[in-house]
């Protein structure tokens, strides 16, 4: 209920008001008060507050909620997430593509410390990343799912074989006290190892134990070129079988013989909902993707993680029949010209980051397969590249599809730093306001927030977010519509957004007049458990 004459803690006035929901814009003023919204209407002269915002202008929306995110591997480092803030976000969706910091095989000790990089589990459980993220007082929010990945690797470590009846009920058991703990889904990477070991059956079984206890399933498909499709209708059989809610991420179609597919994937969803599935989708608005450049590499080589990788590329022959399971992706989804080296540890090829698999084959006089597979020899096989592959087109039909959610897929929480990353970090939410609404008239605005807000809030669920309605967290963020941009580019990533004013997490003003105050009132959120 509200109560426009009490005092408030802060007093939001003379905006113009997006609630999330997709409603045309309406002037109202918001009231805070214990970091809870109590008022949402009309100005009242009578109004008193400890601080007034004056949004005249200025657009007020909720905080944007990052649906897929990779911060858990940064957020302890750069707890100040000016990144995310200066777009307007306020909680990140963590633990996405089968990957997350959390669990540890029983016989592992936990790993003191944060991660600074796309690194294997380092906790024993939520509990323990929990703490680790309280410690570090982030400015904005956490909302963990568990990766398949890493209960996959707790279980079985790297074992290119199935699973059988001891490891799933293993898998199972972690799963379960990841929920308990408070995890909002599971998710998979199944074009990553040791989640592309996995069989359908493996997926089924964990996604069931998923359902049973009220979580979402996240997938990274197993293809997202040649067989995008064959993917979409595996992760559309896993939720039927299941009876899982399903999120696709960052659905795409790589390599030009494949542009056009995410209309009959769409046509796939759209069919899905149809029968009842519950399922839905999210994307970042960019044509090219980020990954690690062993993702292009044949499914067998991986077994053992990178050090197996390392043994079979010391071995001629083994080598040999990596090429030549590789060469038949060039041209397709493998687009030398467009693979860019984005962050490698040191070595031969160090100076090489920001230049393509095609210059280093060129200069080498090699092929380029054999150029990237030169690259990760000489690296460890850690290699993370930007994948130019998509089409713009495709981008505005996913985009424009009423049940998707925009996501960055992003982990790096500040600037400057070290490498030639994607600029999805830095402006995937502003690209969408500033490029595909403002500029490109793709989406209109109200659409636009709600697929930053309400949208990816329902997918979880987050209750309390996603919304601006009396009782709902005071996660807010106030912006110039005509002003904002994504700065970051290409050529040029470590930029931040531009047109963000103010942002508020849980009633604190954590940006004022687009600037950091240094408050970090963000937290791990946690779902609360199921009855089983």
């Amino acid at each position: 209920m509200s109560h426009p004459t009490a005092p408030y803690d802060l007093l939001i006035t003379g905006g113009s008001l997006l609630d999330g929901t997709g409603a045309a814009p309406r002037n109202a003023d918001i009231g805070v008060r214990a970091g809870r919204i109590v008022h949402v209407g009309a100005p009242d002269p009578a109004a008193r507050a400890a601080e007034v915002l004056d949004a005249s202008g200025l657009t007020v929306t909720p905080g944007f909620i990052d649906l897929h995110s990779h911060a858990d591997f940064s957020v302890l480092t750069s707890p100040g997430g000016e990144a995310c803030l200066r777009q307007g976000v306020t909680t990140v969706v963590t633990g996405n593509c089968g990957l997350s910091p959390f669990p540890l095989a029983p016989d592992k000790d936990p790993v003191v410390g944060g991660p600074g990089t796309l690194a294997g589990a380092q906790w024993r459980d939520l509990d323990g990343f929990a703490e680790a993220v309280e410690a570090a007082a982030p400015a904005l929010n956490i909302a963990p799912l568990v990766g398949h990945g890493a209960l996959r690797a707790a279980v079985m470590g790297d074992a290119r074989t199935g699973a059988g009846p001891v490891d799933l009920e293993a898998m199972r058991h972690l799963l379960a006290t990841a929920a308990d703990q408070g995890v909002f889904g599971i998710s998979t990477g199944l074009i990553y190892a040791p989640g592309s070991f996995a069989a359908t059956d493996e997926i089924i079984a964990l996604a069931a134990e998923a359902a049973r206890r009220g979580l979402l399933y996240a997938t990274h498909m197993r293809d997202e070129g040649d067989h995008v499709i064959e993917a979409v209708e595996e992760a559309l059989l896993i939720a039927k079988e299941a009876g899982v809610r399903l999120q696709i991420s960052h659905l795409k179609a790589m390599g030009p013989a494949n542009h056009g597919k995410v209309d009959k994937a769409l046509g796939l969803i759209e069919s899905a909902v149809a029968e009842g599935i519950d399922v839905a989708c999210d994307v970042y608005p960019y044509t090219a993707s980020s990954t690690r450049l062993t993702s292009r590499l044949p499914d067998w080589a991986m077994e053992g993680g990178p050090a197996g990788l390392l043994e079979r590329l010391g071995d001629p022959a083994t080598r040999a029949r990596i090429l030549e399971d590789l060469r038949p992706a060039v041209g397709r989804t493998f687009l030398p010209e467009g693979v860019v080296i984005a962050m490698l540890g040191p070595g031969q090829y160090a100076d090489r980051v920001g230049g393509t698999i095609a210059d280093i084959a060129r200069d080498e006089d090699v092929e380029p397969a054999a150029a990237a597979l030169n690259v990760l020899a000489a690296h460890q096989g850690e290699v993370m590249i930007v994948n130019h592959a998509m089409a713009e087109a495709d981008v505005d039909t996913v985009l424009r599809y009423p049940g998707s959610a925009v996501a960055s897929d992003g982990w790096i929480l500040s600037a400057p730093g070290d490498g030639h990353p994607h600029p999805r970090n830095f402006g995937a939410f502003a690209r969408v306001i500033g490029h595909y609404v403002r500029e490109r008239d793709v989406l209109q605005l109200a659409d636009a927030v709600r697929k930053m807000t309400s949208l990816p809030a329902s997918r979880l669920p987050l209750t309390d977010r996603g919304t601006v309605a009396v009782g709902q967290v005071a996660d807010l963020a106030v912006l110039d519509p005509a002003q904002v941009a994504d700065l970051a580019t290409y050529a040029d990533p470590w930029q931040y957004a531009e047109g963000t004013r103010h942002v508020l997490v849980a009633g604190e003003i954590v940006l004022r007049d687009g600037e950091l105050t240094g408050a970090r009132p963000g937290r791990l959120l946690r779902r609360l458990p199921a009855e089983v």
